[in-house]
């Protein structure tokens, strides 16, 4: 277990293009191998003074170089507690979608070197595919909420999507 907690606001963003893919970055934890690796949607701590919103566009931005985006309101909301590169987090996170017009290659920017070491790879999803697909994601309520978003169905505000245990891919040993 890590030393102290960092305890911080995140945005996420779940980016769809035209056709109702969604894109997942592929992420291991460089601190323990043991864990599977994982697909999360785009995101990172929100900056001093920074909108949700506007942290989910630089997170975007620096996570896959993609600038062509709409984004849009906070659809999720959850608190999350993680243990990732040996660090422990208590992280309140904002969820933004968002939307582009088609697949793009993913392209980091600024990857700070945990994320760096973290990231093996990206892929665009068909809803269908991930549903199908039992690997472990982030959010981990994403199978279920998912679907509404890529109908384009949004929440009049944000939904808690706050995961309970029967939902954490990675319970503690």
């Amino acid at each position: 277990m890590a030393a102290f907690t960092l305890r911080r606001r995140a945005a996420r963003v779940v980016l769809l293009d035209t056709a109702g893919h969604v894109l997942l970055l592929r992420a291991s934890d460089p601190a323990n191998r043991a864990k599977p690796p994982w697909w999360e949607i785009p995101g990172g701590g929100i900056d001093p003074h920074e909108s949700s919103a506007d942290a989910a566009r630089r997170e975007l931005v620096e996570e896959t170089g993609i600038t062509e985006v709409e984004v849009g309101p906070c659809v999720w909301e959850q608190d999350v507690t993680f243990v990732f590169g040996g660090w422990h987090f208590e992280q309140f996170e904002q969820v933004h979608v968002a939307w582009c017009d088609t697949t793009h290659d993913v392209r980091p920017q600024r990857l700070e070197a945990l994320e760096a070491a973290a990231f093996a790879g990206h892929r665009w999803w068909g809803l269908e595919a991930l549903l199908d697909n039992d690997e472990p994601v982030i959010p981990y309520r994403l199978r279920e909420f998912l679907p509404d978003l890529v109908q384009g169905v949004l929440p009049g505000s944000p939904l808690d999507i706050t995961p309970g245990p029967e939902h954490d891919p990675f319970p503690p040993h």
